[in-house]
């Protein structure tokens, strides 16, 4: 039986789904890369991406479709993502909500603003009646243009927290009594992290709507667990080919590839033919794999283990020589 199924496996049909993977890969960069913002330099765990990330979809399909120039429509639908963001940013910095529940909370009520913008559950938008930016017609194009979004956007990226505001948001995030004791406003900081962080995921949100033809209110469901599972991905393999040698630019770049890699293993799991239903399954597992990861690495460097591991083999070498001169 196990034979039988391998045989009927086509390894054709996985290298033809590959170039799409990898263009799906690249648009979820956009939006790894705007996560990475809040989830690594500000450590601010933002759930508004779920929803910010439908808008940018919404807005850009419903633009765009109204007569609207493409890139202007994009253009909208990051800024209202960033309006997103700056909520959620308003809820926590000036009412003192949780950054989960403030979260959760913009995102609940985007559901509804997504749903009003849209006119309803979904719309669908055609290339051949619109020049898109990308679209899964020509996957080629589509990896192109992606790669051309997600190098010019690590490279502004790498040029902004390089910067004074920049530098300012890293320190709000690694240590916020140390910079508030240095005259930063962390608060302000909160505000523009959050909504550079949504603006870029709802970027992405219109670049994937215009990529798979549709723009739907659930389309960002479960796009945090993606976004996380690029972003650890990268860094696993950021940190095994470079170790200390990544700079911040190579770390964003690794952060887009481990979304390639997450989209690829997804085809892999496609292609083995397993029940769809059980993506999400497939996907917490994936993260958990990589999240337990650098953990099991750094217990296995622990000073202290290692004192007590050479401990105990001295110890038996010790018996065994005991033994032999009895």
């Amino acid at each position: 039986m196990f034979f039988n199924y391998m045989v009927a496996l086509n390894p054709i049909a996985f290298v033809n789904a590959l170039p799409s993977n990898i263009a799906q890969g690249l648009v979820w960069g956009v939006m790894a890369l705007g996560l990475y913002i809040t989830f690594r330099l500000l450590d601010f765990a933002d759930l508004t991406v779920d929803g910010s990330l439908a808008t940018g979809g919404a807005v850009t399909v419903m633009l765009t479709t109204s007569g609207c120039n493409v890139w202007v429509a994009l253009l909208v639908a990051t800024l209202a993502g960033m309006a997103a963001g700056l909520c959620t940013g308003v809820l926590h910095t000036r009412f003192g909500i949780p950054p989960i529940l403030a979260g959760i909370l913009t995102q609940i009520a985007l559901f509804s603003v997504n749903l009003h913008i849209l006119d309803g559950s979904n719309k669908a938008i055609s290339v051949d009646k619109y020049a898109l930016i990308l679209s899964s017609r020509n996957v080629t194009a589509a990896i192109i243009t992606g790669l051309i979004f997600c190098g010019v956007l690590i490279a502004i990226m790498y040029w902004y927290f390089g910067t004074e505001q920049g530098s300012a948001i890293r320190a709000t995030g690694c240590n916020p009594a140390m910079s508030k004791a240095q005259g930063i406003d962390n608060d302000n900081m909160k505000l523009i992290a959050l909504c550079l962080s949504n603006g870029l995921v709802a970027m992405s949100g219109g670049l994937l709507s215009q990529f798979q033809g549709f723009a739907d209110v659930n389309m960002g469901r479960g796009a945090i667990v993606i976004g996380l599972a690029a972003i650890i991905i990268g860094e696993v393999f950021c940190d095994s080919v470079l170790g200390k040698k990544a700079n911040f630019a190579m770390r964003l770049s690794f952060v887009v590839i481990g979304a390639i890699i997450y989209y690829v293993v997804i085809g892999i799991v496609i292609w083995l033919r397993m029940d769809p239903n059980d993506l999400k399954l497939f996907t917490a597992v994936i993260v958990a794999v990589f999240l337990a990861v650098p953990y099991l690495r750094a217990q296995q460097k622990n000073s202290f283990k290692m004192a007590g591991k050479k401990s105990a083999l001295a110890l038996k070498e010790l018996e065994k020589q005991e033994k032999k001169e009895v």
